[in-house]
């Protein structure tokens, strides 16, 4: 009988090799800090920040802006078509103002909205993705509460966000003298980004776009079907009609504004928007006395760092602001550390 020896068996080693890199003997570099070594960085930071806070906020008060809330002005309308059962009357308001000097360059148009909380979380998922693609209008699933009719069909396009579009039309007249008016161009072509126009929105491929929509309806605030929403651009109908596609570009924030048309610049209107008497003439449609919100329309120039907003410029001046205050207080207690060490050898 023979007796297994266990001992003689190697049992694999658990000790790394002897090489430098398992050993870590390996050459490295380690940086000895000194304050000299330090604090320059510190400074170059601060004044790296403070510079480009500076010119940004200088940038932003360059912008010429011009925003006129119409809630209230438009108090008949909004009394008229905040009613249900005027859902299909219209109500027009104009609404006059002065542009003190000219605003040139390329002038853009916006609405603004106050209290309208599109971050909310149901609301925010309240979309069908594929539908938008224009793969299966029918796949209403996720829309709720607005995925299919009392009859049972499916919303195209289904979900809050969608049923929610703002739908005011806004038109802006100039007054060169009292007895004549010219309308200003507007243009709703380039007010969305690139990826949403191409990527995330597709109508169905259809050679008739109506054809395309058999068996669906349209949302129940709205008053026309998806392929309907431009007379004037076939092309700009469907999901790919731009002010949708603006619409459904969720804000964050609960008040915010969004693109609405851009200043074609021709005859008069080529170098910008000349100093003067203006009008916007609005249909009223849009809600917002029911959520106790308020709305707007604004006209801005830009910059090459965007709209008139301080938030940037003011971000960037504070962190350039805190840095040099943090380099001052190390310095002064490295110059204060090495007198005291200095004496302590006398």
């Amino acid at each position: 009988m023979k007796i297994k020896d266990y001992n003689s068996q190697r049992l694999p080693s658990r000790i790394p090799d002897n090489s430098a890199f398992k050993q870590q003997r390996l050459p490295a570099w380690r940086p000895y800090l000194t304050a000299w070594a330090v604090l320059p960085g510190f400074f170059a930071t601060a004044t790296f920040f403070l510079g480009i806070g500076i010119f940004l906020i200088l940038s932003a008060k360059s912008v010429k802006e011009i925003e006129i809330t119409y809630t209230d002005i438009c108090s008949d309308c909004s009394k008229l078509r905040e009613n249900a059962s005027n859902f299909y009357k219209e109500c027009t308001c104009s609404i006059p103002f002065f542009i003190p000097e000219k605003m040139p360059g390329n002038v853009y148009m916006y609405y603004k909205l106050h209290s309208f909380y599109q971050n909310y979380h149901l609301y925010l998922i309240s979309r069908n993705n594929r539908q938008l693609l224009g793969e299966d209008i029918t796949n209403v699933e996720n829309c709720a509460p607005f995925q299919r009719t009392s009859k049972g069909i499916p919303i195209a396009p289904c979900g809050a966000i969608a049923n929610s579009m703002f739908n005011d039309t806004i038109l802006l007249s100039y007054y060169p003298n009292s007895s004549t008016r010219i309308n200003v161009p507007l243009l709703s072509s380039e007010i969305t980004w690139w990826t949403d126009k191409h990527v995330k929105f597709q109508n169905p491929k259809s050679s008739n776009l109506s054809s395309a929509f058999a068996g669906t309806a349209k949302p129940p605030y709205w008053r026309k079907p998806i392929y309907e929403l431009d007379q004037d651009n076939p092309e700009n109908n469907g999901f790919l009609n731009n002010d949708f596609i603006v619409w459904m570009r969720v804000a964050a924030f609960p008040t915010f504004k969004k693109l609405y048309r851009r200043i074609h610049r021709v005859q008069q209107f080529a170098d910008g928007l000349p100093a003067g008497n203006y009008s916007f003439d609005i249909s009223y449609n849009f809600p917002v006395t029911v959520v106790k919100g308020e709305k707007g329309v604004v006209l801005s120039t830009v910059t090459w760092s965007g709209g008139k907003s301080f938030f940037l410029g003011i971000a960037y001046t504070a962190t350039g602001a805190m840095t040099w205050l943090a380099a001052f207080s190390m310095t002064a207690v490295h110059l204060k550390m090495k007198k005291k060490n200095g004496s302590s050898h006398l």
